[in-house]
């Protein structure tokens, strides 16, 4: 039997007519391996630059449409983080070339402590000299080109997809924050606060293929400690790469959630690392199995920027920390005795705060910092029973840690020491979560998401 013309079309076209909810998806990557030594961060105790490349890193991006005007991209990069000093110009660039609004590009870093020192984060960590400077100016360049070019790669590849959302669990994350006779160091707490789950979000062309994953998980990306000195991205870049491989085609991408204050447990060896990743990249393998809910429109986004105060510190303060014998620690006192000279002492940071909700099934909300895990577990319960959270932190901007209530009251590391090495005055005011919540509720009612406390 001789098919008519408009029956071949049909034929034809029909993984677009037959996608389901009128959904659209695009995936793009692009490698932003350094080209060279560059010095690697996150780690103060080292001495030189990196020393050849375990894992190559990756910027990843997934662009979600819901084919009535809904839109958000979430990109995904393996690094310590990205500051507001390259998000803002990549989001400038991105509304002026692919009319994107900014509540609908949320960054996420994986915050490997095994990539290359990004400019304008972990300000005085290291004092470089000028060639080494030169380098990650270099790098920074580079890198933002690279994150218009996935964006736009992503937005060009959106084609009618099928997406889905579960979550599963991995074990081995733990509370760092040990309590010990001369306070909170960090350590192992098995008794603290965690959050194993892994949520994800799967995403098959129209014909059933698979073409992507979204997974994430709440530890720190660690499991590399101080003494290596090959580019890598731990223990997400192995999770990503394993199952890239059982699935070849797929795309794999890694959401750092609020991993603030969690450790991979055990660590220090690249084959920890690789076994940690392996536990991820297993579980997502067996939710694609699992009874996953459908994802709908509408995509809905909510963005703001919100200010968060620091504690009042005097000038005297640091004019005494100028005698420390942490070079960092003296670093940050000349920063902010040069910025109190210039008649702009620093009193309090912008914090990005930002909600993309998918249909009715999940919402994801992204906060920037390292946020500890208190405010994950504080969101779900008071957002999380009628819809799905995944709370994310390292989103948008990495400026210092964002520690709770509590943490901020026990100090430690996260509430105190860390504010070193990102040049900041630290410690924060004591309302420093009553704030990050109410800009968290601002987003979550303009995308329609109500909190249990109303």
């Amino acid at each position: 039997m001789r098919l008519p013309p408009v029956a071949w079309l049909a034929l034809a076209c029909w993984p677009l007519f037959a996608a389901p909810h009128g959904m659209l998806a695009g995936v793009a990557r692009v490698d932003i391996t350094p080209d060279g030594p560059i010095w690697l961060t996150g780690y103060a105790a080292r001495t030189h630059p990196s020393t050849g490349v375990l894992q190559h890193l990756w910027a990843k991006a997934l662009a979600i449409d819901d084919g009535k005007g809904g839109r958000a991209v979430i990109v995904t990069t393996d690094l310590i983080g990205l500051p507001r000093a390259i998000t803002d110009p990549v989001c400038a660039r991105l509304e002026k070339e692919h009319g994107l609004a900014r509540a609908s590009i949320l960054f996420n870093s994986s915050h490997t402590h095994t990539g290359p020192l990004v400019r304008g984060n972990l300000l005085t960590m290291f004092d470089l000299a000028a060639y080494d400077r030169a380098r990650v100016d270099e790098y920074a360049q580079k890198l933002t080109e690279n994150l218009v070019q996935v964006v736009a790669a992503a937005l060009g590849d959106l084609s009618p997809a099928t997406l889905d959302y579960g979550s599963g669990e991995a074990l081995f994350a733990v509370n760092r924050r040990e309590f010990t006779p001369t306070g909170v160091k960090i350590g192992v707490n098995p008794q603290g606060p965690v959050d194993h789950a892994v949520p994800m979000i799967r995403v098959r062309a129209a014909d059933g293929k698979l073409r992507a994953v979204l997974i994430g998980y709440a530890c720190h990306n660690t499991t590399l400690t101080a003494e290596f000195y090959q580019i890598s991205a731990d223990y997400a870049g192995f999770a990503q790469s394993a199952f890239e491989e059982a699935h070849p085609g797929a795309t794999a991408m890694f959401l750092m959630l609020c991993g603030g204050d969690q450790n991979p447990e055990p660590r220090s060896t690249v084959e920890l690392a690789r076994k940690h990743g392996d536990e991820l990249a297993q579980e997502a393998d067996r939710l694609l199995r699992a009874n996953l809910s459908p994802i709908t429109g509408p995509v809905r986004t909510a963005f703001e920027i919100t200010e968060l105060q620091f504690a009042k510190r005097t000038r005297e303060d640091f004019e005494k920390e100028t005698t420390s014998s942490n070079r960092a620690a003296v670093r940050r006192a000349q920063a902010m005795l040069k910025a109190d000279d210039e008649r702009r002492p620093v009193r309090h940071i912008p914090y990005p705060v930002q909600a993309i909700r998918l249909g009715k099934t999940v919402t994801i909300l992204a906060l920037g910092g390292e946020v500890v895990v208190d405010y994950d577990l504080r969101i779900k319960q008071e957002y999380g029973l009628a819809n799905p959270m995944i709370v994310a932190g390292y989103s948008n901007d990495v400026m210092c840690y964002i520690p709770s209530r509590r943490v901020l009251s026990e100090g430690g590391y996260e509430a105190v020491e860390s504010m070193i090495y990102y040049g900041q005055p630290g410690p924060f005011a004591a309302d420093v979560e009553d704030r990050v919540f109410a800009a968290i509720g601002r987003v979550m009612t303009r995308v329609g998401v109500s909190s249990r406390r109303r």
